[in-house]
């Protein structure tokens, strides 16, 4: 049976790809499992300092395989669909203190689309698509998609865009804030490698405690994340990179960080 997901290391950088294109990268149980498990893996190995998720084919995700639901015999229920299978992978997605890039390659509906969302990094191929579309079947955005669109693009636009369920571009979604870049087709693949290995070369241990202050920034007052901030920042100043980095900056040369 072919591997629904697919990783590969090399140069600092895991790359995850969502591996059944002749379901647009649909996901069922199995591959929702095999994705929390090379999370885990992903954020507990040390030569991993930047992850890609990806699809396989012309699609990055088209979320749920609406076969297995309407399955008597494979049907987990919306309920474990939920609390076992997407709302762990958004957890993890937030949780793992090293950056991540979705490289959107093609279309990314409903949960697709919201887990691309919850990444911290969102690069689109020129002709992918984002779709809120869960009320063209009586469903409601999950994966955390109510969460992280309204703070990505505003109330207003987030709310159109979830009840008409409309097509939104990589354009598009880039001029409305939506995602961070798009790439031609044919740097598409360039922009994602060369982006991640910038990132992995970075002091990525600070880049993760940005990461977490931007995780309590969503709940938090200004007073809390301030203070917050000063606390994170002391814990910066002790790493290896940032004796590194002044170092480097000090000598007029290029720094060597290892995420330390």
């Amino acid at each position: 049976m072919t591997e629904s997901i697919q990783l590969q290391i090399e140069h600092k950088v895991a790359t995850i790809t969502l591996n059944r294109p002749k379901a647009f990268n649909s996901f069922n149980r199995e591959m929702a499992l095999r994705v929390q498990d090379v999370l885990d893996q992903c954020e507990s190995d040390e030569q991993v300092r930047a992850i890609v998720l990806t699809g396989n084919g012309k699609a990055f995700c088209a979320g749920q395989d609406l076969k297995e639901v309407t399955s008597p015999e494979l049907n987990p229920g919306f309920k474990k669909i939920l609390e076992k299978h997407y709302n762990p992978i958004v957890l993890r997605l937030r949780a793992i203190e090293k950056p991540i890039i979705a490289a959107v390659n093609g279309v990314a509906a409903g949960a697709g689309a919201n887990l691309a969302l919850a990444c911290d990094i969102v690069i689109a191929h020129e002709e992918a698509s984002f779709i809120q579309a869960f009320s063209k079947i009586g469903l409601i955005p999950d994966s955390a998609g109510t969460f992280f669109l309204p703070r990505l693009i505003g109330f207003q636009k987030a709310s159109a865009l979830m009840m008409l369920g409309d097509k939104v571009s990589a354009q598009d979604a880039m001029e409305l804030g939506m995602i961070y870049k798009i790439a031609s087709a044919e740097a598409f693949t360039e922009v994602v490698q060369q982006t991640a290995l910038e990132l992995a070369n970075m002091p990525t241990k600070a880049l993760g405690l940005t990461k977490r202050l931007l995780n309590q920034s969503m709940s938090n007052t200004l007073e809390k994340q301030l203070d917050l901030e000063s606390k994170i920042q002391i814990e910066a100043a002790q790493t290896k990179d940032y004796e590194e980095g002044v170092n480097a900056f000090v000598e007029k040369r290029k720094p060597n960080f290892i995420g330390k």
